[in-house]
C-alpha cells in the first residue's frame, strides 16, 4: 500500500525536500500546516526544518499495544510532546484513541488538541453523537484535571 499517513505518520524527515516548498506555499496562502508524524525526535526536527507550525503525533502504536509495550509507547508520546514544545511546535495527537486509551494521552499537558473521529462516529451508532462526544470530553477533562492540565474547549 502507498497509504502512509493514517497507517503510521508522514516521514517528514525523509520527505523534507518535497515538503518545504509545499508548507511554504500553504503558509503564504494563510493555511496553518500540521504534519501527522510518529512521536520521534527526528520527525519533530524535520517539521521545524520544513516550517510546519503544528504536528500531530500518531498515537496508533500506543493504542494498539498492551501492557508494558503500551507504557513504553505512552512514554514515547510524553517525550515527543515535550520535545515538540521545546522546539516551538504546537502539538496535537490522534489515531485510534478510544474511551480506554484517551486518558493518559489527554493528561499530557503539552498536547493542545486530540483528534478523535472514527471511534466517536462508531460509538454514536449505539448512544448518539452528542452522548459519545460528551462522554469522551468528560474522560479527557478528568484526565487533564488529574494531571493538572486544562479542560477541553
Amino acid at each position: 500500500r502507498e497509504e502512509r499517513t493514517t497507517e503510521g505518520g508522514l516521514d517528514a524527515a525523509g520527505a523534507s525536500a518535497r515538503l518545504r516548498p509545499m508548507v511554504a506555499a500553504l503558509g503564504e496562502a494563510g493555511v496553518r500546516v500540521s504534519l501527522f508524524i510518529e512521536p520521534d525526535r527526528r520527525q519533530l526536527e524535520a517539521a521545524v526544518a520544513v516550517g510546519a507550525p503544528v504536528v500531530e503525533l500518531h498515537t496508533g502504536a500506543y493504542c494498539d499495544a498492551v501492557g508494558a509495550r503500551r507504557e513504553a509507547e505512552l512514554a514515547r508520546l510524553v517525550e515527543a510532546a515535550a520535545a515538540a514544545a521545546a522546539l516551538g511546535l504546537e502539538c496535537h495527537a490522534g489515531h485510534g484513541l478510544s474511551f480506554e486509551t484517551v486518558g493518559p494521552v489527554a493528561a499530557i499537558a503539552t498536547i493542545a488538541e486530540l483528534n478523535i473521529g472514527h471511534f466517536l462516529i462508531g460509538e454514536a451508532i449505539f448512544c448518539g453523537l452528542d452522548a459519545a462526544i460528551r462522554r469522551m470530553r468528560a474522560a479527557m477533562d478528568q484526565a487533564r484535571a488529574a494531571g493538572g492540565g486544562r479542560k477541553s474547549a
